[in-house]
């Protein structure tokens, strides 16, 4: 495996990485691609507020999310995000506005993204999730990603944009751990 670099943007490896560190924590295959994206869009919506491409809804966010938080099962903590779930006839999946997010359609997301690099790009992010202790993880995983995601211009240029995925960067972050 050589370290490449991939032109991406940051949902689709943010998604993956909270997938695969889901996966980490115990959670099976279609579950964690579930709370992957929710994790992934919780926190567009959150830095979309914050750059004033989305209105802040009436009342805070928080407010929001605990009303929320309230009429779902249970949440699960991934990236350092509450994220709601329900149990479904699928088993655990998270739920965004009541309805519950799907993990074929997150699949053929990541699919589409990262093309023919999916499977090495997995295998460096699971490299680097299996050094750490499930629970050492969970605390650290929202920092490593912020060590290891790509680079795009600051505030709203950056919105949407690709740049470079380094999988040498995640390949060195599992290398320090050992």
């Amino acid at each position: 495996m050589s370290a490449r670099k991939i032109k991406v943007n940051r949902a689709p490896v943010m998604t993956l990485w909270a997938a695969v560190v889901a996966e980490r924590l115990g959670y099976d295959e279609d579950a964690s691609l579930s709370l992957g994206k929710a994790v992934a869009g919780l926190n567009a919506q959150s830095k979309g507020r914050s750059l004033g491409i989305y209105a802040a809804k009436e009342g805070s966010s928080k407010e929001a999310d605990r009303g929320q938080a309230k009429s779902e099962a249970s949440l699960v903590m991934l990236l350092g995000r509450p994220v709601p779930t329900v149990r479904s006839k699928h088993g655990l999946r998270a739920s965004i506005k009541g309805a519950e997010v799907e993990s074929a359609p997150v699949r053929k997301y990541l699919e589409s993204k990262f093309g023919e690099d999916l499977a090495d790009v997995r295998a460096a992010m699971q490299a680097l999730a299996q050094s750490y202790e499930p629970e050492a993880l969970n605390e650290r995983a929202f920092a490593l990603y912020e060590r290891f995601r790509p680079a795009v211009p600051k505030g709203k240029q950056g919105w949407g944009a690709a740049g470079e995925l380094d999988l040498g960067v995640l390949r060195e972050l599992a290398k320090q751990r050992q």
